[in-house]
């Protein structure tokens, strides 16, 4: 996608959801990291029926320590991977009391030491508890990204991430991050996206393949 492009792009992401944002329900960075950790491999909508008690429950990491991790795989256990996950947030947590002070690092570098933190979750974690200007690419971040030909389709998650970070003005980082994710849920879907009624299909390379296709099979059964 060429640089005019781009910026209509953003233009028109900008008027289709301009009340993007995370839509994981939290209060502070300690609850944010919990649930951004608890949406891997699962929605948000999920998550927040889950943490609406968890978080009533635990509010420290040291709560999250005091009980068995039984109990805790208890508590989370509509969650995918909730075993995992249980053990991941109980070792978090004692990272973040051991090292930490029991507070939520702001360095990315030091957010990824957490353990179930990946560079995803620092850069949500970042970008939304701490107003650090950051690129979280999701799987809707990445399809919308390769559909539009931001990137090549062969790209890694992480090379998604830089390419978009070099094409986008940092300034607009994180708004651009949740607007591709509002983007790719609710318009851009992984299954029956509303191409026909996509107001970027101009500039969308995925839109004017298959519309060249179709032109091409529509003329041939004409000449038929």
């Amino acid at each position: 996608m060429r640089r005019l492009s781009i910026r209509l792009f953003l233009q028109t992401l900008e008027e289709m959801f301009p009340d993007a944002h995370c839509e994981l329900n939290h209060s502070n960075p300690f609850e944010l990291t919990i649930a951004v950790l608890l949406s891997a491999q699962c929605t948000d909508k999920k998550v927040n029926q889950v943490t609406e008690k968890l978080f009533t429950k635990y509010k420290t990491p040291e709560d999250y320590l005091r009980v068995s991790l039984d109990e805790l795989q208890e508590d989370i256990k509509q969650i995918g991977l909730y075993k995992n996950k249980a053990k991941h947030i109980q070792a978090l947590c004692r990272l973040l009391m051991e090292e930490y002070n029991g507070e939520v690092p702001v360095e990315h570098e030091e957010l990824v030491k957490l353990p179930g933190v990946g560079r995803k979750t620092a850069n949500v974690v970042r970008s939304v508890a701490f107003n650090i200007p950051a690129i979280a690419v999701d799987t809707h971040v990445e399809r919308v990204s390769k559909r539009l030909g931001f990137c090549d389709s062969e790209d890694t998650v992480l090379q998604v991430e830089q390419t978009l970070m070099r094409k986008i003005p940092k300034k607009d980082w994180s708004d651009t991050h949740h607007r591709l994710i509002f983007f790719g849920r609710y318009h851009c879907k992984a299954q029956n996206p509303q191409c026909g009624s996509c107001p970027i299909q101009d500039v969308c390379p995925t839109w004017k393949k298959v519309h060249k296709e179709q032109k091409k099979v529509s003329s041939s059964k004409r000449n038929k």
